[in-house]
């Protein structure tokens, strides 16, 4: 499991402009079971993205795609955890440790 961290490097009239393939980019990825959960940062600075994928490099070659990172607006940072704990509900996500 992944945490991405988006911090915006320009206006918000610029990241505003690019919103509407982004946002296509995210239901892409989470039609293909690729994003759990995503949001905006409060204050609006960036956004934060939970992901699954097989690696690191696969996670990668996805968040390249985002027209946030293909427009240069954006820089990202990429924290891998191993949830060993969840609420009830995220309990499928969870990972034994061995």
């Amino acid at each position: 499991m992944f945490i991405v961290t988006m911090t915006y490097t320009v206006p918000l009239e610029q990241i505003d402009a690019l919103l509407p393939d982004h946002v296509a980019w995210l239901e892409r990825n989470y039609a293909a079971g690729r994003f759990l959960a995503s949001g905006r940062q409060v204050p609006r600075v960036g956004g934060v993205i939970l992901a699954q994928a097989g690696s690191r490099a696969e996670l990668l070659a996805v968040l390249a795609e985002d027209p946030f990172q293909q427009a240069g607006v954006a820089e990202l940072q990429v924290t891998e955890f191993l949830p060993t704990m969840t609420v009830p509900a995220l309990q499928p996500l969870r990972v034994t440790l061995g």
